[in-house]
Order: C-alpha cells, then structure tokens, then sequence
C-alpha cells in the first residue's frame, strides 16, 4: 500500500525552510501532496495560483511530490487524496504548541489521519515566509532563503 502524505500550508512564498521539510518527508514517504492552502486569517501576497506555481517550480524534478490547492479543512483534503498522514514542520519550540493542537483537533476530527513533525534543519530554524517578504520590501538579500524563481517573483509583485 502507498504511503501517503500531505504537507500544508500556504506558502507565501515557499522557502529553503519548506524545501528542507519536503526533502526529509520525501525520504518516509511513497507520495508528499504539498497542499498550497487559503488561510481566512492571512492576506497572502501571492493568489492562490502563483503560489502553487511557485511551489509547483520549486519541486520540479522531485517524481514523488506533487502539487495542489484546497480551500476548507485540512482533514477533508487528505481523505480526498487518501492520504493517511499530514506533515508539519517545526522550527522553534514555539512552534510546538500551536501544531500540537492543532494535530489533536485533526486527530478528532479524523481518527486515522496521523501527523508527522519534521524537524527542519537548523540553518533554517529562524526563517519563515514573513521574514522572506520583509526582507525583499527593503531590498534585503533573500537569494540564501528562496529559489531564484521565487526570488524574482518576489521582486516583481513588490515592484507594484
């Protein structure tokens, strides 16, 4: 039986911190979905669309990964890709506490939907997406943190 799993999130934009977590479920897992996700409490700088392509670019040559989006719950979009786990990437202990509730909501909403907490490498523990955006509004180096193509996105959408 393949093993599946899904990792979520909305990836505005995607990082080396998300790749570095793709990479190490790659390694547990027959078939990663990266589910690029609407978030009713974030306004994205990116639309859904380019986010997904964003995500779509960066995985590009990876054969297990692939690359869709969902609107609604989390639990509802891996019993439809019949995926029995979900990834979530840890960077701080302060990330802990907010993933572990959430898990156990999911464990309640779906009894048989795991998670799996995959630690991300140190050199990219500090860095998450916000920092990204910041730093490429102010003109910072980002080429350490996203794929060129992210880059350039980023410099491009910014320059409106």
């Amino acid at each position: 039986m393949e093993r599946v799993a899904v990792y979520p999130g909305t990836f505005d934009p995607i990082t080396f911190g998300h790749m570095d977590v793709i990479n190490r479920a790659l390694e547990l897992f027959d078939k990663l979905i990266i589910g690029v996700s609407t978030h009713p409490n974030k306004i994205p700088l990116f639309s859904l669309e380019e986010r997904k392509k964003l995500v779509a670019d960066s995985v590009k040559g990876l054969s297990k990964a692939e690359v869709d989006s969902f609107d609604g719950l989390l639990v509802d979009f891996c019993k439809k890709k019949h995926a029995a786990t979900m990834i979530r990437g840890l960077r701080a202990l302060s990330d802990f506490e907010s993933e572990f509730q959430r898990a156990t909501i999911n464990r309640k909403l779906s009894p048989n939907l795991d998670t799996v907490f995959v630690m991300t490498s140190d050199k990219f523990f500090y860095l998450n997406s916000s920092i990204v955006k910041e730093l490429a509004l102010f003109g910072g180096k980002i080429d350490c943190l996203v794929p060129k193509h992210v880059e350039k996105a980023l410099k491009q959408k910014l320059k409106k």
